[in-house]
């Protein structure tokens, strides 16, 4: 219910109304169907702006992953980002574990909800990508069954840049593409390709 009133009342008004969102290829985001959600990102703000592309009715089935040593470092924090957000914090430390570090993020997928991932690994400078890791492509190998949407967000980094607390209206761009499957391809292919279809994306924004 929090995450529900949050976006209810303060961020879809925040995003859609007072920003703007100019969202193309829309037809290409599952909203009944889990899927895996990937974005170039340069800004706090990119994953409320992905999450306000489903309807609210959906929200709840909505799981950003997360980095936790920085999302879950204090106990009001990490209330915030669960209760509010509904993350699923991930270590970005090497550890030896008899779990898989993405096994928790393949269970949510299996229970039905859509993920979130950032392939950068953390935010960048506003409009420029770094190279993708290959935790999406090890993640759909995981989970074959279920389709990755590469989406290029444009304008977030310049509405709330890395290091900043203040927003800054400017319109941002989200360009949704088609689903993509890993099948038989290897890892590194597939972390390839799915940066250059985002890549291309923001070229044909500029």
């Amino acid at each position: 219910m929090l995450k529900w009133l949050f976006f209810a009342l303060i961020v879809r008004p925040t995003v859609l109304l007072i920003f703007g969102v100019h969202v193309r290829g829309r037809e290409h985001l599952s909203i009944d169907k889990p899927c895996i959600i990937v974005a170039n990102h340069n800004s706090h703000l990119d994953t409320l702006v992905l999450m306000s592309l489903f309807p609210l009715r959906k929200i709840h089935r909505i799981r950003p992953v997360a980095a936790a040593d920085y999302f879950m470092k204090n106990r009001l924090i990490a209330w915030l980002s669960t209760q509010f957000i509904g993350i699923i914090p991930l270590s970005r430390k090497v550890e030896r574990s008899h779990t898989h570090p993405l096994e928790s993020v393949r269970q949510a997928l299996e229970a039905g909800d859509s993920i979130i991932l950032f392939p950068e690994g953390s935010r960048g400078e506003a409009e420029q990508m770094s190279k993708f890791k290959s935790g999406v492509a090890h993640l759909a190998k995981m989970a074959p069954h279920i389709s990755v949407v590469p989406i290029y967000l444009g304008g977030a980094g310049k509405v709330l840049p890395k290091g900043e607390a203040l927003l800054v209206p400017f319109i941002i761009d989200v360009h949704i593409n088609e689903p993509m499957m890993i099948g038989e391809e290897d890892t590194q292919a597939f972390t390839e390709r799915l940066e250059e279809v985002i890549k291309k994306a923001g070229e044909r924004d500029i």
